[in-house]
């Protein structure tokens, strides 16, 4: 069977190709078509993700000066001029998300809400890692749970509910697949709320979040070097460069960024290393070739939490606003009573001493953008990817009210992971009746394999719970289980503008999933189930308007469908699980506004979600179906310049999540709600530039967020928690560094209260909760010639 559905996914992987070959044979015909009417130069957005607007002043000036240094074309055709870009705007809604809508419509004019955070703002904000990005945008909340760090919450939804993409790209579920990212060579980072499937596939119940990465522009070459240290010894620092090269038509960027970021737990630290760069190559006005390579690691001694401990037993060292409520352990099904956490564990590592959490990951990437006539232009791209992921730790940390010690408990995964793929769109501009209307037609196909050897074993002891002795993991014995996964779909997006101000927008996805699994035992026999194949065929989509009812002020609504797999991660699905679909809809609808000459823009959105046959962690490992999965609720967010030193922004998100017809055996969880998911988020800041010789900028960021649970049974709280950061940076005039343009120093304080809080729980690691970071200062350098 497996060989049958090799044999169907190479074939439609060679279609694919053979479709994009011919259209590429065909070039002269399109070419002599084109002769009757000049085409605009082509801009390919090679990774299908995002363009960012930007003021067109300096750009086309780089760009005159760039035409001025490169050979003089054969050709004295002239080129018609390429439209101005839009102006940023204070929520950045000018920027084009293709995580959103392949349309290639802005952040204003997409019926669903959108959220495009850019390289700007991820260095202004000191975002260092994607998590942090995470944690500033608006109503999500993030983790870097070891076992499946850059987790994510959005709409009531965690995790895997929420399809993580690389640009544009799925790789897999997120709680197996995702990895701690810095920021330094990403462009954006956009945020998709609600469900997606429509543009990402299957999983996306809760939206999607895309990581783009930087890419080249026409235009003199431009340099960038970061570097930062803080008070735990952590240092990052990175060097891009990009621009155009004496190839007349060839464009380059590369980066690469090093970072060492060190947690507040003894022994903790993670490092990176991502290299990355692109090539963009126009062949013509109509034509345009790309490739894209990147290479990333990360080697981590982790932090896995601090145990939840009865306040009886730490008496004047249990801790107040942290944790709440009552437990009794997963693990060792003591009852600890009201529990707590204990302030002599705050920096205490329970890992053993030769524990690692590795990852080596490598993309390719290469494509062409194609203008076939002036209403009908072909994208394509295909993609390969690698990964080897390791993770060799103690991970369960549970205290024992019978001993008094805390039970420890080890496990080992590795992950061999190959993905290969192609993406190719078909965009078509017309006149239908006197209507503009634009059309997408989407052919996507992947292959995935995935091997995942892991502990057949899992050693444990006790330990103290100050100043344990942390030991070494022990003997490991080992199993092996597989995961090979095909996927096609065909998809349709439209935009039909009714009148210059109203555009009915929609889209329909039909995707095929074939999965082969199989799973051994330490001895290499097949257990009971294995091997079996399972196939799924959802169709999903997307229906709704926007309504520019005066210009800059737009009401949209949407209707949206998403799907996943049942116990949600395919890649571990077992032959005694329900091998059917999770559904879910959403109905949305909301305003967006940018007015006050550019100064001023807001947004508004209500949203109400259903998931249908929802699996869950009821605790530990243990999964049960939930029935139902329900979430609604409003988000709000702002930004003004009222004066020009004066910035002011705000977002606050409000969501009512919970669980129905989640009943067990013994109990039911129905009216709960889901893990991780906080019924209030809510950001602000402020800064003040001066305007002297050598500008100086203060701000502050505040951030609040609501109560959570770390489990579906609701017994144990993470406490609402208030943080926040300060920042001063001074911009370095150029006459005191000639040959550097731009020069900044940056001092920032995080967490400058010093905070105590709980920041995430994992519900497979319920018997101990993950904490925010302390106070800690930063200084960091930035330059730019």
């Amino acid at each position: 069977m497996f060989s049958i559905r090799l044999g169907r996914s190479r074939r439609f992987l060679l279609a694919s190709a053979a479709l994009t070959s011919f259209t590429v044979l065909d070039l002269p015909a399109a070419l002599a078509q084109q002769g009757r009417e000049p085409l605009p130069p082509v801009e390919v957005s090679p990774n299908q993700s995002r363009k960012q607007a930007k003021p067109a002043g300096r750009d086309a000036q780089s760009a005159r000066r760039a035409a001025a240094r490169r050979p003089v074309a054969a050709s004295a055709t002239p080129k018609p001029a390429v439209p101005a870009a839009a102006a940023p705007t204070p929520l950045n809604s000018n920027a084009v998300a293709e995580s959103a809508s392949r349309l290639g419509l802005t952040v204003r004019e997409t019926p669903a809400t959108v959220e495009v955070i850019s390289a700007e703002t991820m260095r202004e904000q000191g975002y260092r890692t994607v998590s942090e990005v995470a944690q500033g945008a608006v109503g999500v909340t993030s983790g870097d749970a070891p076992g499946e760090p850059a987790g994510f919450s959005m709409r009531g939804f965690t995790n895997s509910q929420i399809n993580t993409l690389y640009n544009g790209i799925k790789i897999g579920p997120q709680n197996m697949t995702s990895r701690i990212m810095d920021t330094a060579n990403l462009e954006a980072v956009e945020f998709l709320k609600g469900p997606a499937s429509l543009i990402s596939g299957e999983g996306a119940a809760g939206g999607a979040i895309n990581f783009v990465t930087k890419q080249p522009h026409t235009g003199p070459i431009r340099n960038e070097a970061d570097f930062s240290y803080d008070s735990l010894n952590s240092f990052r620092a990175h060097y891009g460069s990009g621009g155009s090269t004496n190839v007349q038509g060839l464009d380059y960027r590369f980066d690469i960024s090093r970072s060492s970021l060190n947690g507040f737990v003894d022994d903790t630290n993670t490092k990176t290393l991502d290299v990355s760069g692109q090539l963009n190559y126009r062949v013509s006005d109509s034509l345009k070739v790309w490739g894209a390579i990147e290479y990333r690691e990360d080697r981590g001694k982790a932090y896995w939490g601090a145990p939840l401990v009865p306040i009886s037993f730490s008496g004047s060292h249990a801790t107040t606003g942290i944790v709440s409520g009552n437990y009794v352990s997963n693990f060792n099904k003591t009852n600890l009573g009201a529990v707590t956490i204990d302030d002599r564990t705050f920096n205490t590592n329970y890992n053993v001493l030769d524990n690692r959490n590795v990852a080596q990951e490598v993309w390719l990437r290469g494509g062409f953008e194609l203008k076939l006539a002036p209403d009908l232009t072909l994208k394509s791209q295909v993609y390969g990817y690698g990964a080897e992921r390791t993770w060799f730790n103690n991970e369960v940390e549970a205290f024992n009210s019978t001993t008094n010690m805390v039970d420890r408990e080890r496990f080992y995964v590795a992950h061999s992971q190959r993905l290969v793929g192609n993406i190719t769109d078909l965009t078509w501009d017309a006149n239908i009746a006197g209507f503009d209307n634009r059309l997408v037609t989407t052919l996507s196909s992947s292959y995935l394999d995935f091997v995942r050897p892991g502990a057949a074993n899992f050693p444990g002891d006790s330990v103290s719970l100050v100043n344990p002795d942390r030991g070494f993991y022990g003997l490991l014995t080992t199993q092996q289980q597989t995961a090979r996964i095909d996927n096609e779909a065909l998809s349709f997006e439209d935009r039909l503008k009714l009148t210059r101000t109203f555009a009915l927008i929609g889209g329909l996805r039909v995707e095929h999933i074939g999965l082969d699994r199989n799973s051994t035992d330490k001895n290499g026999l097949e257990k009971a189930g294995f091997p079996f194949t399972k196939d799924w065929a959802p169709v999903t989509g997307r229906i709704g308007y926007t309504w520019e009812a005066v210009p800059g002020l737009t009401f949209f609504s949407q209707y949206a469908t998403g799907a996943d797999i049942s116990a949600n991660n395919i890649f571990l699905l077992a032959p005694i699980q329900p091998l059917d679909l999770t559904t879910a809809r959403t109905y949305e609808t909301g305003v967006k506004h940018l007015f006050w000459d550019n100064r001023a823009e807001w947004s508004f959105s209500a949203y109400d979600i259903l998931r249908k046959n929802v699996y869950a962690a009821a605790g530990g490992q243990a999964l049960n179906i939930a029935g139902r999965q329900e979430s609604k609720g409003v988000e709000l967010a702002a930004s003004v310049r009222p004066i020009e030193p004066l910035r002011l922004w705000g977002n606050i998100a409000y969501v009512d999540a919970r669980y129905a017809d989640y009943n067990f055996v013994g109990g039911s969880f129905s009216g709960n709600t889901p893990p991780n998911v906080p019924r209030i988020v809510a950001n602000a800041g402020a800064s003040w530039r001066f305007f002297t010789s050598w500008p100086v900028e203060l701000g502050i960021v505040g951030r609040h967020v609501g109560d959570r649970y770390n489990t579906d049974a609701n017994t144990v709280t993470m406490n609402a928690y208030t943080v926040g950061d300060v920042y001063a940076f001074v911009d370095i005039p150029k006459t005191v560094f000639n040959a550097v343009d731009q020069a900044r120093l940056t001092f920032r304080v995080r967490n400058f209260t010093d905070k105590r809080y709980a920041i995430w729980g994992d519900p497979f690691y319920p018997d101990q909760i993950l904490l925010g970071a302390p106070r800690t200062y930063e200084i960091s350098a930035a330059f730019k010639w």
